[in-house]
């Protein structure tokens, strides 16, 4: 599975699209005016403590207060607490209102919420995390030999030695040379030692520690020994990126390089075509049928449908085939669209017991090369699956698109001849109150061309009801669902 990485920066913001084999699998975007603040640790300060939730609410220096559950609060992490204080106390006894705390983003403000907050640190390397606040030493669980596995805890052991905190052995850290553990604990140690030194003074809403760019970051977390090339088209960033690479990642700086081409570097797989796809709700399966993706506050919808597939067998077959096509496009637009939170697939009825299985196994093999955490249920017998991925960003909808000012995200607007009713009816109740010889009704063409067509009798009676003239105007600006009635 060969993998490739375009990274297009502008002054704006920075976009990278991981390419398997030819297609778009993954897209990051990072907006300048407002990036993303996962994995930032801030100086924070309780403004108020929700015993019924377990919950206290944390001023970070942001629009909206932060989030901070009593499971992500640990004893030793927070200054000056009582030593007998422990996890699973009442969150009163751990935190006070004012109290002054080091916490870290762990996701961020979506919609309406805050951001969600831990006292438990982890400072990210390459192939390792760093908990200050830990002694334990644990291993990605996607790193499956044993011997694998007791190697690396062993080296992180005797470089670790007495020393405080603990870490976490990343998937990325698998096969890592001992000089690379070395190296990533060596640097860990420094950004803890920076970021100790920026608390002394600081106050409430301070930032004392900020995740590299995500052009940095890619290059960190992403490329891997699958990944050929990483393709920059910024200078500056391709620098940056090489002397990362060549100093923490020597066998793989050669794959780092610079695209001067004159073709924009998205334009090279088209990947801005695969973006446009991606917030379309419908997306099409090559043997004809569909996926439709409704995102709601609540949860994330997908209906399975065959639309022109009409098989070449039987139904059950037909229906078999669709929903293991659509099982693999479902796991792709999940990675695609950064889907998460709590997703139900309605597939296609299928009678067939191992039919079932081998859908439910073909979206298991798509979301296992899926960096989110994710659980996926049994299939119900109404064919409803339930899938959940864990969250930690905006969705790819929700960063590239805002509210619909017509419908105010309701994918629905009134009809031009509910509008027109509406109007007969605003005539009517200002007839009896006022008297008035003549109305002019401003409204939106559609709207005027139904008045002087299929509501044109409705009109001329209303007229002659209320003994007054109505006249019509065009307003090219009005949405469908506005208008205007003027007294004359």
């Amino acid at each position: 599975m060969s993998q490739e990485i375009l990274i297009n920066v502008t002054p704006q913001e920075t976009r990278v699209a991981l390419v398997e084999n030819g297609l778009l699998q993954e897209i990051h975007i990072e907006r300048n005016a407002a990036r993303g603040i996962v994995s930032n640790v801030y100086v924070g300060k309780v403004v108020r403590i929700l015993p019924g939730m377990q919950a206290a609410f944390i001023d970070i220096g942001l629009e909206r207060t932060a989030f901070l559950h009593t499971s992500d609060i640990y004893p030793n992490a927070l200054n000056g607490s009582p030593e007998n204080i422990k996890e699973d106390d009442c969150i009163s006894r751990k935190l006070h209102d004012g109290q002054k705390l080091v916490v870290q983003v762990i996701k961020d403000p979506i919609g309406s919420k805050g951001a969600r907050l831990t006292t438990q640190l982890a400072i990210p390397a390459r192939n390792l995390v760093f908990l200050p606040f830990s002694s334990h030493i644990g291993i990605s669980q996607r790193i499956e030999r044993d011997s694998e596995r007791k190697r690396l805890k062993d080296l992180v052991k005797s470089q670790v030695g007495d020393s405080e905190g603990g870490y976490i052995i990343r998937t990325i850290a698998e096969m890592a040379s001992e000089e690379e553990i070395r190296s990533d604990i060596a640097i860990l140690q420094k950004i803890w030692q920076r970021l100790q030194q920026k608390q002394e003074g600081s106050e409430p809403g301070d930032v004392i520690y900020n995740d590299l760019p995500l052009a940095i970051r890619t290059v960190r977390d992403m490329v891997r020994d699958n990944v050929e090339k990483v393709r920059i088209d910024s200078k500056e960033t391709w620098k940056l990126a090489s002397e990362l690479a060549a100093e923490f990642l020597p066998e793989l700086a050669d794959r780092v390089e610079y695209y001067p081409g004159e073709r924009p570097i998205f334009d090279l797989y088209s990947i801005e075509d695969e973006i446009e796809k991606a917030l379309s709700r419908e997306v099409p399966l090559k043997s004809g049928g569909h996926i439709v993706i409704d995102q709601t506050e609540a949860m994330i919808t997908i209906d399975v449908n065959t639309g022109a597939f009409v098989g070449h067998r039987n139904q059950e077959e037909t229906l078999f085939k669709t929903n293991l096509e659509a099982a693999q496009a479902i796991a792709r637009q999940l990675r695609l669209r950064n889907i998460g939170g709590i997703i139900i697939i309605d597939f296609i009825d299928m009678i067939e017991i191992e039919h079932q299985r081998q859908v439910l196994r073909a979206l298991k093999r798509g979301l296992s090369k899926d960096r989110a955490k994710n659980y996926i249920t049994e299939m119900t017998s109404l064919g409803l699956l339930e899938v959940t991925r864990k969250r930690t960003r905006e969705s790819l909808e929700h960063i590239l698109c805002e509210v619909c000012p017509v419908c105010h995200g309701k994918a629905v607007v009134k009809s031009a001849q509910t509008i027109c009713y509406d109007i007969f009816r605003e005539i009517m109740r200002d007839s009896r109150e006022y008297e008035t010889v003549s109305y002019r009704i401003l409204a939106s063409e559609k709207v005027i061309d139904m008045l002087l067509n299929e509501e044109q009798m409705s009109l001329a009676n209303l007229q002659e009801f209320i003994n007054a003239k109505i006249e019509l105007q065009v307003e090219p600006l009005y949405m469908q669902d506005e208008y205007d009635v003027v007294m004359m």
